[in-house]
C-alpha cells in the first residue's frame, strides 16, 4: 500500500554521487610502494589484498580526518610525481615529515594489523613464515 506524502512530510532530496575523496588510486598507490618497502617478500596478490584493505578504511574515515588524508595523499601523490613514488616512499619512511608522517603511520598501521592478523605467520620481511 503506497502512502501518500502529508503537508508536514520534507521531500526526499537525492544528492547527486560525488567523487570519493581521497582519490582510491591515490590511497591505492602510495600504500603498495609503502608495504612493497617494507615487506618486499610479501607476495603481490597478498600486497593487492592488503592494500585493498588500507583504501576501504581510509574511505571509511570521518569525514574530517578523510579531508586531512586526502589532502596529505594529494601532495604525496603530486611529489611522488615528480621524484618518483619509490624514491619518494623511501624517503618518507626514513625520515618523518610533519603530518606526512602521520599518513605514512596510517597506511602502516593498516597493513601491518592486515598482514599479521590474516597471515600470522608472515616474516618480517613479508614472506611466508613457518
Amino acid at each position: 500500500m503506497k502512502q501518500e506524502r502529508g503537508e508536514s512530510d520534507p521531500p526526499t532530496i537525492v544528492l547527486p554521487r560525488m567523487a570519493a575523496f581521497p582519490p582510491p588510486r591515490l590511497i591505492a598507490a602510495f600504500s603498495d610502494r609503502v608495504i612493497a618497502n617494507d615487506l618486499p617478500a610479501l607476495p603481490d596478490e597478498r600486497r593487492a589484498d592488503v592494500v585493498a584493505f588500507a583504501v576501504r578504511r581510509i574511505a571509511g574515515l570521518p569525514t574530517f580526518m578523510r579531508l586531512g588524508v586526502g589532502a596529505v595523499a594529494l601532495a604525496v601523490g603530486a611529489a611522488g610525481r615528480l621524484v618518483g613514488p619509490d624514491r619518494l616512499v623511501a624517503v618518507l619512511a626514513q625520515r618523518p615529515i610533519l603530518v606526512v608522517r602521520d599518513y605514512v603511520r596510517l597506511v602502516r598501521s593498516l597493513s601491518y594489523a592486515y598482514v599479521w592478523e590474516h597471515w600470522p605467520a608472515t616474516a618480517p620481511d613479508g614472506s611466508a613464515g613457518e
